[in-house]
């Protein structure tokens, strides 16, 4: 007989509570009138965020977190599972917000009416001219903020497995429904499909492997001593693979400039900021446990490629989405380069709190930088956006100093930390490098602002009496201020947390 699972509702609350909110959010789509749909989804899903959020700092304040050493656990709520709990619920939350703003396109929102409808064609033009909506889309944001809760708090492979699954399908969905340039988003979703695929059955294939040599699917499981080392080493390596394809390092980050620019921007936003801090959550996890395998050479030198390789292309874009898809390739390299200290997660949860408020803040502005054709990511469009819109072109120039690493920015703070610890570790030619990149990196940041501050303008068109996003805008530049100037409260809570290897 199989026993039955022992379940700790409270620790468990903050998924539960999205999970509850997705699945009533299908019966809402079911079942609710066509005229409150959009307002009952959008509060369901905000009122989920912020509940997830409540939930998650109740677990945290509880204590009693980190406990690992129970047979059969697959999700723990340790301090860094919980903390990760709380940066995800809040860029969900800014997320929702984004998703809801219907005040850019002529009272529309940004995702297609119909995604059944053929581009061009007298039906599209019928869903628009009844202005039909897909509401269901905060249903599938619930589902993938889901999957990246589960898939950071995974002590067992096969779970984070399916933790993958469910933050990755329905993300290839949102990036395919597109309301402008459909044809790209329908590309960009299916090269992210494909290439996920892929991504996964590696993961899948290590995970097979791991329990090929190991006997148990336990995260914990992979430091164990073994004879099969070969074994232990292609599992390792296999998965590093699935996960490295998440995060968006080089060599497996073609699909990231396509989507980013191809999907809906409220829909790059958020899976910029909430893939990327599930996935190296994760990542962590799985290489932290792998004590007998030589993972860090290998590290290092896809951390050092990732950095490079984003950063150069990063500077030949003219558009501004863009250039903002490259430099999350050059932030998965910071990011890799903190996780060489093999030990110490807080270096790296500061840099994803920080990188994401900048990133979900960067691509908020994106969407009300406009002209007649949607949105005007050319760079050449922003001229003098800062002084004709001065709360968008200071919040912008602050997202693009903290991706800079500048001083009195949250960015600055999280590179400085995540050198840190790959110094400690040893591995000074990478923060050497480190170094280097981001003062090239530096160049294309100041470009953008001396475009917006110092430049005429050419036919700039910014959108107005867009509130929502705008908030977020706020909120984002606040928050990076913030944790630039005062980073003290966050970086004493990142530094609680304990070891990642369940």
């Amino acid at each position: 007989m199989i026993p039955a699972p022992e379940l700790d509702f409270a620790l468990l609350s903050p998924l539960l509570i999205v999970a509850a909110a997705a699945l009533l959010g299908v019966l809402v789509e079911a079942f609710c009138p066509r005229g409150p749909r959009f307002v009952v989804q959008t509060g369901l899903a905000a009122g989920a965020s912020l509940a997830a959020l409540g939930a998650s700092i109740a677990v945290y304040v509880a204590g009693d977190l980190g406990v690992t050493d129970e047979p059969g656990r697959t999700i723990v709520a340790d301090e860094a599972g919980v903390i990760t709990w709380m940066m995800l619920a809040v860029f969900g939350l800014l997320g929702v917000l984004l998703f809801a703003d219907r005040t850019l396109d002529a009272g529309l929102s940004a995702f297609t009416g119909r995604a059944a409808d053929r581009p061009g064609s007298p039906d599209e033009a019928e869903a628009i001219r009844f202005r039909v909506e897909h509401t269901e889309i905060f249903p599938l944001a619930l589902f993938a903020l889901l999957g990246m809760m589960m898939f950071a708090a995974s002590s067992d492979l096969l779970t984070m497995f399916v933790a993958l699954e469910v933050l990755s399908l329905p993300l290839y969905l949102l990036c395919g429904i597109a309301r402008r340039r459909r044809l790209v988003s329908q590309e960009a979703a299916l090269k992210y499909f494909v290439l996920g695929a892929f991504s996964s059955a590696f993961f899948l294939y290590g995970v097979a492997l791991a329990y090929g040599y190991s006997g148990s699917f336990a995260i914990g499981a992979l430091g164990e001593v073994h004879d099969d080392t070969e074994l232990r080493i292609a599992a390792v390596g296999l998965m590093a693979v699935g996960l490295l394809f998440k995060v968006g390092a080089v060599p497996f980050h073609a699909w990231t400039p396509d989507v980013y620019v191809g999907a809906p921007t409220p829909v790059t936003a958020f899976m910029s900021a909430g893939t990327k801090a599930a996935a190296f959550v994760a990542l962590m996890r799985v290489l932290f446990a792998s004590t007998e395998v030589d993972w860090q050479p290998t590290v290092a030198v896809v951390a050092g490629l990732t950095m490079l390789v984003g950063s150069l292309f990063a500077i030949a874009q003219s558009d501004v989405k863009r250039m903002l898809a490259y430099s999350s390739v050059a932030h998965a390299g910071f990011l890799l380069t903190g996780v060489l200290g093999g030990s110490d997660a807080s270096a790296v949860l500061f840099y994803l709190v920080t990188y994401g408020l900048a990133s979900i803040g960067a691509f908020a502005v994106v969407m009300l930088v406009r002209d007649a054709g949607g949105e005007a990511t050319a760079t050449t469009r922003w001229a003098g956006l800062g002084r004709q819109n001065p709360v968008l072109g200071v919040s912008f120039a602050v997202f693009m100093l903290s991706f800079a690493g500048i001083p009195l920015t949250g960015g600055f703070i999280g590179k400085l930390s995540v050198f840190v610890e790959a110094g400690r570790a040893g591995y000074w030619p990478v923060v050497v490098l480190g170094v280097l990149v981001s003062a090239m990196a530096a160049f294309f940041y100041v470009r953008m602002i001396t475009v917006m501050f110092f430049t005429d303008p050419d036919g700039l068109a910014v959108a107005s009496g867009a509130k929502i996003t705008t908030a977020v805008v706020v909120v984002a530049a606040v928050g990076t201020v913030i944790l630039g100037i005062a980073p003290g409260p966050v970086l004493e809570l990142v530094q609680q947390t304990g070891s990642l290897i369940p």
